[in-house]
């Protein structure tokens, strides 16, 4: 395993655009999650309210409720991490990078696991920084009341772990099945932010509406993307004293394995039989 993380370490040490888009995401992440304190202030200055409520009362970052406040944020973000592996895969693919390490007697199978290790990697740093991201703001802005309750509901940050690793492994699947990395990267893009988003909101609507079978509302919840968005669901109906879902639902955990599961298998399947 120490041999392959080094491998890995040294294909991309000195690749600009993994460190662009490594940098771009943990950006990003930092100032939206961190930032939603500052907005809310900025919309008390506008004069907002949310019926008659002053926005900078709202405990976005109250302990134990900010774990499930800020992954959910984060997860838009997590395709500038899929992009790493799409461009850096398609890049040894295109310079024969990939071939020569199995030549060199990597295996296909240390090969996947490499990558895999490289995925897992991304996605530590990535649950880490919302980790941090979360103590610091809670520290400062939580209400002394929530302090005793500072590690309660971090297995949010699990599912968030859970959900970067599988989409990753779904950009892996997908850039070793088409080997285009633009191609890839446009209809990931498309796949996560518009297709299914269309087809959830198109299922929600009563089964007679569009003639569509009662049962595709529940088959729609196993799509890949939806599942994902599953593990941790919207969070800031609360604040408008609606019922929402704050735990982790181990069945929607499950769906996600199996997509994992398929991902890992489908990868190492085009790997074995494909012409390299």
């Amino acid at each position: 395993m120490k041999r392959l993380l080094q491998i890995e370490w040294l294909k991309l040490k000195h690749y600009r655009p993994f460190w662009i888009l490594t940098g771009l995401y943990a950006l990003l992440v930092t100032l939206i999650c961190s930032g939603v304190h500052f907005f809310l202030i900025f919309l008390k200055n506008q004069g907002a309210d949310f019926r008659g409520i002053d926005p900078t009362i709202i405990p976005f970052y109250d302990f134990p409720d900010v774990w499930q406040n800020i992954t959910y944020i984060a997860t838009y973000f997590k395709i500038f991490l899929a992009f790493i592996v799409i461009i850096t895969t398609a890049n040894e693919i295109i310079n024969k990078t990939l071939r020569q390490n199995i030549i060199d007697g990597m295996g296909k199978k240390g090969w996947i696991q490499s990558k895999l290790l490289l995925i897992g990697g991304l996605s530590l740093a990535a649950t880490i920084l919302l980790f941090f991201i979360g103590i610091v703001t809670g520290l400062l802005l939580s209400h002394p009341d929530g302090y005793p309750h500072i590690l309660t509901s971090t297995s949010f940050l699990f599912a968030y772990f859970l959900e970067v690793f599988t989409y990753l492994t779904f950009a892996l699947f997908l850039i070793l099945l088409i080997r285009r990395s633009g191609l890839v990267i446009v209809g990931l893009m498309m796949y996560t932010f518009a297709f299914e988003p269309f087809l959830g909101v198109l299922f929600m609507f009563p089964p007679n509406e569009f003639n569509f079978p009662a049962y595709t509302y529940d088959l729609a919840q196993l799509m890949p993307v939806r599942a994902l968005n599953n593990l941790i669901h919207v969070p800031y109906h609360r604040y408008a004293f609606r019922e929402i879902q704050d735990y982790i639902s181990l069945k929607e955990v499950f769906i996600v394995c199996c997509w994992l599961v398929f991902y890992v298998s489908m990868s190492y399947l085009i790997l074995r039989r494909r012409d390299l």
